[in-house]
């Protein structure tokens, strides 16, 4: 058979067109040569997560204080109680929450002739869902809403600094205005956590009736030494601060101590309060702080172990 004829223009052109795809198979894309591909470096670049607050779960409420400081802040009239009534009184009443790891709470009531007391435990484990916030910073910032909204001195002593109050409050207020209502500023924005109604104990009146009116006689903001005055608490957890109302109502006189504080992303809130029907015996402010401020400290000791 005769040959094919042989072209050698075209081998040539075969043989550059190879050299070229290998060429681009095995060369790199980047000026200095470096083989490695261009997004890798982006995972490298990536901020890592913030870190978890220190608390995963949370203790059951009603059996965290001892009970001999609930003994304490729950004094009787000389009256002994059977074994059932010191267990339906000390044992607590746990508040109904939808989940035990995130929210926890126990309430306690003592009636009395002189009086009631109650006392509230409200827990909270502040978990932060955005990767760039940890959990103790979403925690503080949750704190740093109740100290503003009880209108907590920034100095710890003297009266309280104006904040604006709420939207529903400023509604009630200026409602009450054109009643001829009085109005009392009594850390209302956070009440609904304790779960407590106007119906706790007999003869109270609710927080914001008509008949109620702050007495300025005693009233803690205006200590001029400042030991009872609300304040900022600088010895109790991470921040901390107490809060102390008088209120007057038809009923009788009550006093209301709050002290919250943050350990880590947990927050705690305590809040105390006194009943008296009569109007001329009112609740020592010394005595109900200094109970609540120790049954704060026992609280944040068991939390740090």
């Amino acid at each position: 058979m005769p040959r094919k004829p042989f072209v050698p223009g075209a081998a040539v052109v075969v043989a550059a067109a190879l050299a070229a795809g290998l060429t681009g198979c095995t060369g790199s894309s980047s000026p200095d040569g470096d083989a490695s591909d261009a997004k890798s470096g982006g995972a490298a670049t990536s901020s890592p997560a913030a870190e978890p607050g220190r608390y995963q779960t949370l203790p059951e409420a009603c059996g965290l204080p001892s009970r001999g400081v609930i003994r304490r802040m729950l004094p009787g009239d000389g009256q002994p109680l059977s074994d059932t009534e010191a267990q339906k009184v000390y044992g607590g009443q746990a508040d109904i929450t939808y989940d035990t790891d995130r929210r926890v709470g126990c309430r306690w009531t003592r009636e009395t002739t002189a009086g009631t007391r109650h006392l509230g435990l409200d827990i909270q484990r502040v978990v932060s869902y955005d990767s760039a916030v940890s959990d103790d910073d979403k925690a503080q910032a949750i704190y740093g809403k109740k100290e503003l909204a009880a209108q907590i001195p920034s100095g710890g002593t003297g009266s309280p600094s104006p904040a604006a109050p709420p939207p529903s409050a400023s509604a009630s207020a200026s409602k009450g205005k054109e009643k001829g209502e009085g109005v009392v500023t009594n850390d209302a924005t956070d009440k609904s956590a304790t779960g407590k109604s106007s119906a706790d104990a007999k003869g109270k009146a609710p927080s914001g009736s008509p008949s109620q009116k702050s007495d300025p006689s005693a009233d803690p903001s205006t200590d001029p030494s400042g030991s009872t005055a609300p304040r900022v608490l600088d010895d109790l957890g991470d921040a901390a601060f107490l809060n102390d109302k008088l209120v007057t109502a038809d009923s009788g006189v009550h006093r209301d101590v709050t002290v919250v504080f943050r350990t880590s992303n947990v927050i705690v809130k305590i809040t105390y309060d006194q009943w008296s029907t009569d109007k001329t015996m009112l609740p020592d402010s010394q005595e109900l702080q200094d109970k609540a401020r120790s049954l704060a400290t026992e609280l944040s000791d068991s939390l740090s172990e």
